[in-house]
């Protein structure tokens, strides 16, 4: 007989949420007014919603009562629509709101999809380095990562891939543009991973949380122009860095419409539906701020470029990849980033994540790379934080 309750042992054996623990280093630190913490650890605004658009939702808390209650398990009717809508246009393809679920966050439409797909047992290929929350829902689940190392260009090899596909496995993931490494997908890439998922019978769960800030032009990818597209495709989205809504918790999910009925059975048990005010927002956001969301994306795409020059220019660091929030980047020390993120706290008050955070254990890239966040810190903000790196010895 013991004293305490069981503890699930996958949900045990699974690794603490990375950006909490990078926030534990901070406890007992002190900033001084002239040298405040630069903080680079997390891809989430830190600036609320444009002034009209939280107009727009106390509008909305104030006079629409539904605002208040529960919707549609699958979302709302006009936001679904939509999401639909613009998919259709920004993809050259066509989709239906049947094919749209609305998810509190993009990470609940990724826990979604897998639950469709998989069960204890089964492997998924994740390239390395990884989306943390990915392999951490697949751990707790009891679902196998296989992890698919990239180049030295940050991207992954379907060739590679092929080679890695067994009876149990159920999908493969494309992060892009990629958490953490800011890599984009060349839509030729994602076309032969396209390729090889149907042709083993798999899906390919396309993550574009990103996708708002993309440099290039033109469409990312053509898979939405395919006939059947949704038999393989599960595409997911998020509202939170488009618009600033992250505390609001709104993403999407674009598949088949025979799979919905599993979605829907996963999100009404999780959740029931996503929040109304969050959702009302997304669609307000959705109708009046194509404009300002293109100014966000220049803002974004020039504090890459102004990263990239700054970390180039110090002896020894080299910059990866970069791209929508993130640059992924090679340092000079000879410790471990498992260890030098901790020490440029006290250091140098820079809070960034390891690349250890992103890769398995024994992976040997992951101690030689940090991630850095940069899109909450202007071109001053860059500077200071390439002049603090400049001066870290060891």
């Amino acid at each position: 007989m013991t004293d305490a309750a069981p503890l699930n042992p996958a949900l045990a054996a699974t690794f603490a949420p990375p950006v909490m623990e990078a926030r534990r280093w901070l406890a007992g630190a002190t900033f001084p007014p002239d040298r405040p913490l630069i903080n680079v650890s997390q891809a989430a605004p830190v600036d609320p919603p444009p002034l009209a658009l939280r107009q727009a939702m106390a509008d909305a808390a104030l006079n629409r009562p539904e605002a208040h209650l529960y919707g549609p398990v699958l979302g709302n009717p006009d936001l679904r629509a939509a999401v639909a809508a613009d998919f259709s246009r920004s993809y050259g393809g066509a989709v239906d709101p049947a094919q749209v679920a609305i998810t509190q966050g993009c990470n609940q439409a990724f826990c979604a999809a897998i639950a469709t797909l998989a069960q204890a047992g089964d492997q998924v290929i994740l390239p390395t380095p990884w989306y943390f929350n990915h392999k951490m829902w697949l751990d707790m689940q009891g679902i196998a990562a296989l992890p698919l190392a990239c180049g030295g260009d940050l991207l992954p090899d379907p060739e590679r891939a092929a080679e890695m596909i067994g009876p149990r496995c159920r999908a493969i993931v494309l992060v892009t543009p990629n958490n953490p490494s800011g890599a984009e997908y060349p839509a030729e890439l994602v076309a032969r991973f396209f390729d090889l998922a149907r042709r083993h019978g798999l899906a390919l769960i396309l993550d574009e949380t990103y996708r708002d800030f993309d440099s290039r032009g033109g469409l990312p990818h053509d898979l939405l122009t395919r006939p059947g597209w949704d038999r393989t495709v599960i595409q997911l989205y998020s509202f939170s860095k488009a618009y600033r809504l992250t505390g609001h918790r709104v993403g999407a999910l674009i598949t088949a419409p025979g799979r919905m009925a599993q979605v829907e059975k996963f999100l009404d048990t999780v959740a029931i539906s996503t929040s109304q005010l969050g959702q009302i927002g997304a669609l307000w956001g959705m109708k009046h701020l194509r404009d300002w969301l293109a100014g966000e994306r220049a803002e974004i795409l020039a504090r890459r470029d102004a990263t990239v020059a700054a970390i180039r220019a110090l002896p020894g660091w080299r910059v990866k990849s970069a791209g929508a929030y993130f640059a992924w980047v090679e340092h000079p020390l000879a410790e471990s980033s498992a260890d030098l993120a901790r020490r440029m706290v006290a250091d140098i008050g820079v809070l960034a994540l390891p690349g250890t955070m992103f890769v398995p254990p024994d992976d040997p890239a992951g101690p030689r790379h940090l991630r850095i966040a940069f899109a909450n810190i202007g071109a001053d903000g860059i500077a200071t934080l390439a002049e603090r790196l400049r001066g870290l010895s060891g």
